[in-house]
């Protein structure tokens, strides 16, 4: 199977879902002319023209409201907020219109906001760097998706642009070019909703997602080599998320740690292992370990951002503590 880097699949989902609905069409800051921040969107305008890939003003609220009265219309709008950060600037038609609609009305909302997230790992300070998922968990009528991999990034946002509900798609900034992986040529899906063991292991688990999976799965290679053998579960998608996969492998090791790249109060972690402490208790050998950011914003200075972080090494501690509990 041919290989793709992480922006190269999701500009292939992106490719594929205009050329197969014409319902289809992308709206963003700098998406067309200049093919995005990222380069995701390049060469879109050129094969579709400019009334499917249309240039937005700087205007995050303006380009989820567009959206949303497009997608009630019956269109299928992908709208890309430039950096998932900015997304605040969107909150109210995002929280108290999009994600209700369906609720009050019976009317589905099919679009989609694509977002680049989480760190880039290259000191971009805390106005371009935020992981954020919980904040969208938080709200009923929205599903969120991280994809770790390039053929995830494809399949899920797939799944999104097909889904009848909105979905936010964060697409991981530090992955874009440095995660190269295999993508089924053509039509790819991956179901919403559904983990991916990406390692099998038998002394602890590691649920994880987006960077973390990736960065988990270094950790576990490194405690291979020491004789530790963990279980890595990519949670993929954080609304709805899996709980059977992640309480079936937390009953095989039992021990696991919950590794997430945003602050670690109130983050997604939480609910993760909220969720393992009520229904897998009696399978536990150790307390429940969240590995995450510190509850500070990001720092720029690179030297503070690596403190920031969790990171391959941290969580190799982390875990040799776990299992050593």
């Amino acid at each position: 199977m041919r290989h793709l880097t992480y922006y190269q699949a999701v500009r292939e989902a992106l490719w594929q879902a205009l050329e197969a609905d014409p319902r289809v069409f992308l709206l963003g800051e700098d998406i067309a002319t200049y093919g995005g921040v990222y380069k995701v969107t390049e060469g879109l305008l050129e094969r579709f023209g400019p009334d499917r890939v249309i240039d937005t003003p700087i205007s995050e609220n303006a380009i989820i409201g567009a959206a949303t009265g497009a997608a009630i219309a019956g269109m299928r709008p992908i709208a890309e907020i430039q950096f998932a950060d900015f997304i605040a600037s969107g909150f109210d038609p995002l929280v108290n219109m999009t994600s209700t609609i369906h609720y009050r009305w019976g009317q589905p909302v099919p679009m989609v906001l694509r977002a680049p997230a989480g760190a880039t790992w290259a000191s971009a300070g805390p106005f371009h760097s935020q992981s954020m998922e919980a904040w969208f968990a938080q709200i009923p009528g929205l599903k969120v998706v991280m994809p770790a991999t390039p053929a995830d990034a494809k399949g899920l946002l797939t799944a999104a642009i097909r889904d009848p509900n909105p979905v936010i798609v964060l697409e991981q900034k530090y992955l874009y070019r440095r995660m190269t992986g295999p993508v089924p040529e053509g039509e790819h899906v991956v179901p919403i909703g559904e983990a991916q063991v990406a390692r099998e292991g038998r002394d602890a688990t590691i649920v994880a997602w987006g960077t973390m999976a990736f960065k988990s799965l270094q950790a576990a290679e490194i405690l291979a080599a020491e004789g530790i053998d963990v279980e890595v579960v990519d949670l993929r998608s954080i609304v709805p998320w899996d709980r059977e996969t992640v309480l079936a492998s937390v009953a095989k090791t039992g021990r696991v740690a919950v590794v997430y790249e945003a602050h670690r109060t109130a983050g997604f972690g939480a609910e993760v292992a909220a969720t393992i402490a009520e229904e897998a208790f009696q399978a536990l050998d150790a307390p429940i370990l969240r590995l995450a950011g510190l509850d500070t914003p990001i720092p720029a200075h690179p030297v503070l951002e690596a403190e920031y972080l969790p990171d391959e090494h941290k969580v190799v501690e982390a875990v040799r503590g776990l299992v050593g509990f």
